[in-house]
């Protein structure tokens, strides 16, 4: 019998095929306008290995020889391309259909990400240069295009993963996959579409829950200003109106909403609150209309444990590192994103890390309809933080992706780094600054959130100190996170990181042990340690690693490697097209156990 996953991506690719539109749900459900147009779907491309497309006037071709289906990479089947081979340049052209009715408005081209380096040209003019494979960006074109016409859409595309100054995470290095590194992911990977503002519209707005004092803030920024306008704030409960609220038309004063008896989000009861923003003319005529929502939760550390709603909570979480068989960085389809979550939550997982992958909006939004806690984290491996070019790259591209996900409750820890091993091979002094700015600008951005520089190794500056264990015998694992006396809690590197201070402490990767279910997926498959021979040797050595961090006080959280297989890398719950490889129950039951935090 075929998974659900299996099934979802036969049927996109068939989508694919007979050119329905494949993802065709709005990308960013907490910032939504009526007037948008997906530009998803079949698009030409052309590869350009020899970098010479500019020199070839390749910005106004009206069509490349190749077809691409979008927002798949090229290097997945469900693009309908699946070329394996390293691509450092390519483009990408469509033509661009303006609504007549869309004459007055403001014209906005957005991008939910593309690998890496970017430049856009309407009918052969730069609209403008992107760097950042996992961001989402967009660019004001009205100035380029003319309500009622058709226009020519050309991206050029440049991605080298291999010159140490680019977040690229899990994207193999090799033209094989091996280790933890797998498929890469080349181009848009993420939902292209237009939208029609008007010119007084919001830009986006900052929406901060205060659970304290029972209210939401609100700080928004508006393409234009002019004296009169108002924005217009409502808060609902279904069709039920809970709070409203008005004020002038200002870019980053803040508005506050008082919620009286607010409900809280949690895993437990995630509750979300409907939010309409709208900018109202003198005449109340409604020139601007946002649909949006936000969770009143609080999320903040006091001495070593972290706390949700003013409560200690322990953190059970699995590595997700949101990678899919045919669609690799990309979900074939929304309910895919969903379904991963729903998987996650029947294991016994209150959350998850999202590993060396910036996710998609629609993964946020399903984690916070379901109740589900995520550490958001960036691709960071690939961006050598002993190099100042690669600080640059990094920061500019960081800083997008905690603007743009900052107001989704279900995100509770930013995690700018994994494992930063080039430390070893500096004296630090470049590291060490890199990843203290990185610390910084995380907390002056968003500062409701801890921050934890990097996960696993070379803490420099962090609000949350974490470890990774593999090891494979539960009274190995024992003893190195039994507290010494003289040495203190466990440390993956204590001589070239910071002392440990009392921070939140937990084991945010361990486990990782191997188990196929049926055939290997590669000759060079692999899982931690040395696989059990039998399921039962499997269920003991995971309930036995479990219950030792567990057991421990002074271990405020776990995170489990991983949800699912990828690729070679088999040490997943799941196997890698999502289908079971255990008894469910079982590992529930293992997974699930609540702690009561002292």
């Amino acid at each position: 019998m075929k998974s659900l996953l299996t099934l979802l991506l036969f049927t996109a690719y068939v989508f694919a095929q007979v050119n329905i539109l494949p993802r065709p749900e709005h990308p960013r459900p907490q910032f939504e306008r009526s007037d948008w147009i997906n530009l998803n779907g079949e698009w030409t491309y052309s590869f350009d290995f020899g970098n010479s497309g500019r020199d070839k006037n390749w910005m106004s071709k009206e069509k490349f020889d190749g077809k691409i289906i979008v927002p798949f990479c090229p290097e997945s089947k469900l693009s309908g391309v699946e070329y394996k081979d390293f691509i450092e340049h390519m483009w990408y052209q469509r033509t661009l259909d303006i609504p007549a009715n869309w004459n007055g408005k403001r014209i906005i081209l957005n991008f939910g990400a593309v690998d890496y380096e970017s430049e856009v040209y309407i009918d052969g003019k730069s609209v403008g240069v992107h760097y950042g494979g996992t961001s989402s960006f967009g660019y004001d074109i009205t100035r380029y295009v003319a309500a009622g016409k058709t226009h020519n859409l050309v991206v050029r595309i440049a991605d080298d993963s291999r010159n140490g100054e680019q977040p690229s995470g899990k994207q193999c290095y090799a033209y094989n996959s091996e280790g933890c590194f797998y498929t890469r992911t080349t181009g848009i990977w993420q939902t292209v579409w237009l939208e029609a503002v008007n010119q007084f519209g919001l830009k986006d707005c900052y929406i901060i829950p205060d659970l304290d004092n029972n209210q939401f803030n609100f700080i928004p920024r508006f393409y234009e200003m002019k004296q009169g306008l108002k924005l217009r704030i409502t808060l609902s409960n279904g069709q039920e109106k809970v709070a409203q609220t008005s004020a002038s038309v200002s870019s980053g004063n803040m508005i506050s909403v008082q919620v009286k008896n607010p409900v809280t989000w949690s895993p437990e009861n995630p509750f979300l609150y409907n939010i309409l923003l709208e900018i109202i003319d003198p005449s109340g005529n409604v020139l601007d209309k946002v649909s949006s929502y936000s969770g009143m939760r609080k999320v903040h550390i006091e001495g070593n444990k972290i706390y949700l709603n003013n409560k200690p909570y322990y953190l059970r979480f699995v590595l997700d590192q949101g990678f899919y068989s045919d669609g690799i960085w990309t979900a074939p389809t929304d309910e895919a994103l969903k379904h991963d979550i729903e998987l996650s939550m029947n294991a016994g997982f209150n959350g998850a890390r999202l590993h060396q992958k910036v996710f998609e909006e629609r993964f946020h939004y399903w984690a916070d309809k379901l109740g589900y806690l995520t550490w958001g984290e960036s691709s960071s491996w690939g961006c050598n933080t002993n190099k100042v070019e690669a600080a640059r790259n990094f920061l500019s591209e960081w800083e997008e992706i905690v603007v743009r996900d900052r107001n989704h409750p279900s995100i509770i820890t930013w995690t700018p780094f994994n494992e930063t091993w080039e430390r070893s091979e500096s004296d630090g002094k470049q590291h060490n600054r890199f990843l203290t700015d990185a610390y910084k600008l995380t907390h002056n951005l968003d500062y409701t959130r801890p921050v934890h520089d990097v996960s696993g190794n070379y803490h420099v500056k962090t609000d949350i100190w974490t470890v990774h264990l593999y090891d494979q015998d539960p009274e190995k694992l024992k003893q190195n996170l039994t507290v010494d006396p003289e040495k203190g809690v466990y440390r993956n590197n204590p001589k070239y990181e910071v002392e440990y201070t009392g921070q939140p402490y937990l084991v945010d990767e361990y486990g990782g042990i191997k188990w196929i279910a049926g055939n290997a997926f590669a000759q060079n498959s692999w899982g931690y340690g040395t696989g059990p021979k039998t399921l039962d040797e499997f269920y003991n050595r995971l309930d036995a690693l479990t219950n030792v961090i567990l057991n421990f006080d002074h271990i405020v959280g776990y995170c489990y490697t991983q949800l699912t297989d990828i690729e070679q890398e088999q040490n997943g719950i799941y196997n890698y097209d999502r289908s079971e490889k255990f008894d469910m129950a079982k590992i529930k039951n293992i997974f699930g156990r609540s702690k009561e935090i002292k």
